[in-house]
């Protein structure tokens, strides 16, 4: 996501600058993005699956963006903003979206072993590039999110010809 949140930030903010003289296009861009992104969250992890909401919350990109703006208005060149503007994107997207994802790294004990509650919150919702789905899926039971899209049970491929 960081990719694509600079890139059409970026292109809006050009679009925007060149056309109305308005530094708020990257922020404009990131509130539509995090529209989007917010819509299909619900839609389709909490709508289909019943996935929970507070694991699947999209990264925070509004700092980043006012941080692109305010170099573009403060510069006024395409130049150092790309190379500034996007320097302070990578750099402020981590701590930006550390309050989101700190809770999870509080420690626990869970029957004799210590984990964080990522871990735990990994095993118990498994996601699609963990090695417990990676185990299913060459198991052959092909268990996804809400059990809703294949049935558990054994898939038969026949791939000799």
């Amino acid at each position: 996501m960081p990719i694509l949140g600079v890139t059409f930030c970026a292109a809006t903010q050009a679009f925007w600058w060149v056309n109305f003289r308005l530094p708020f296009g990257a922020v404009f861009a990131a509130l539509g993005l995090l529209l989007g992104e917010w819509i299909n969250r619900y839609v389709n992890f909490w709508g289909w699956t019943y996935f929970p909401i507070s694991l699947v919350f999209p990264s925070a990109l509004i700092v980043p963006a006012i941080w692109l703006d305010v170099i573009l208005l403060l510069s006024g060149s395409y130049v150092i903003t790309a190379i500034v503007g996007s320097l302070g994107w990578g750099l402020l997207f981590y701590p930006n979206n550390w309050p989101a994802i700190a809770a999870f790294h509080q420690a626990t004990e869970q029957h004799g072993q210590l984990m964080t509650l990522a871990d735990l919150i990994g095993f118990h919702y498994v996601r699609t590039s963990m090695p417990e789905y990676i185990r299913m899926v060459e198991r052959g039971t092909l268990r996804t999110f809400g059990k809703d899209v294949a049935p558990e049970g054994r898939i038969r491929l026949n791939l000799q010809d």
